[in-house]
């Protein structure tokens, strides 16, 4: 049985958009089993892919005390391929010394031509695919042979292992409105759409057909808070209330996702939600790259070239994104 190791140790988006690789492998190799190296918090995410068979953390490796000690916790694995979707320098070094027979990387990293013998040619930043299109290219030495279009690719998510939701978040969901989540933060990851865009959106969609749930971390929240007038009848107040398994169970619950480029709006999408991304037009930023893939996904982004934000601060692009055009897109689905 082939053991592979698909290794993605950066944000939950990045594993989301990772997780059809794990898909398409299945398919090429039936018998083969899949393990994810990746960072604690992306756990949940991992694990709710009939695709992945097993997980390992790399928060965990990282604090051993020496390299011998790590490197035979990959060893142990049994895995005689890794995929570096993340090129870690360290990662790839300790794959080489656990023996790992092929190792797979990009020609992009000078330390993979010491590290990995299976070096597939493309340029991430240059290139005008989707990162999930880009995904695939790593798994040519294993076969792979076609380019995947993204409404292919999404065929690939393979989330099936959906953690239950509590009930105490089930019962804030309305069955007879538009149950949308609102998820105005990035931890920084992101350009985002601005909090009173946010709030302007809260005010404009009909309180009849919608109902609001905002969520965020705790520290977010503080931020949220005074933007924002909370009741229990159109627009909740979830900050700091949710691990990640039980947002990804509530994101499943409910029917509408609006966010930046972020984690909780990749899965939204992934879950078949309908999910709307507000986007920068700055390369690799834009949706070209970085869009939400899934059956009712979509994102807007002005349609203009600008290079204004690109070392940081406020982006004036997206601030412009009007909240009529976000209710235009969730109006798409909803419409009556």
């Amino acid at each position: 049985m082939r053991k592979i190791i698909l290794s993605r140790t950066d944000s939950i988006g990045d594993v989301v958009l990772t997780l059809p690789m794990a898909g398409v492998l299945k398919e090429l190799l039936p018998e083969s089993h899949i393990i994810f190296l990746g960072r604690d918090y992306t756990r949940d995410v991992a694990e709710c892919s009939v695709h992945i068979d097993e997980f390992i953390s790399w928060d965990d490796i990282s604090k051993l005390k020496n390299d011998r000690e790590k490197m035979t916790v990959i060893k142990n694995t049994g895995a005689d391929t890794i995929i570096h979707v993340f090129p870690d320098r360290e990662i790839v070094r300790l794959a080489k010394k656990a023996g790992i027979g092929i190792r797979i990387g990009t020609t992009g990293r000078i330390f993979h031509y010491l590290t990995c013998n299976r070096l597939v040619r493309f340029s991430r930043r240059r290139s005008n695919l989707h990162e999930a299109q880009l995904n695939m290219k790593l798994l040519r030495p294993l076969g792979m042979n076609k380019e995947l279009s993204l409404q292919e690719i999404v065929r690939y998510y393979g989330l099936e292992n959906k953690p239950a939701l509590p009930e105490e978040f089930k019962t804030l969901t309305d069955p007879d409105r538009i149950n949308l989540i609102l998820h105005p933060k990035s931890k920084g990851s992101a350009r985002e759409w601005g909090l009173e865009n946010f709030r302007r959106l809260t005010e404009l969609l009909d309180k009849n057909r919608y109902k609001i749930f905002i969520t965020g971390t705790e520290s977010e929240g503080e931020l949220i808070r005074p933007y924002f007038k909370f009741d229990e009848e159109y627009c909740l107040d979830l900050t700091g209330k949710m691990s990640l398994q039980q947002l990804i169970a509530f994101i499943d619950h409910t029917d509408s996702l609006v966010a930046a480029s972020t984690g909780p709006l990749h899965i939204a999408a992934a879950l078949g939600k309908v999910a709307v991304g507000i986007y920068p037009p700055i390369r690799p930023m834009h949706p070209e790259r970085w869009a939400p893939l899934g059956v009712k996904a979509s994102y807007l982004v002005l349609n203009k070239e600008c290079d204004e934000c690109r070392s940081g601060g406020i982006c004036r692009c997206m601030l412009d994104i009007k909240p009529a055009e976000v209710i235009q897109k969730l109006e798409v689905y909803f419409g009556t």
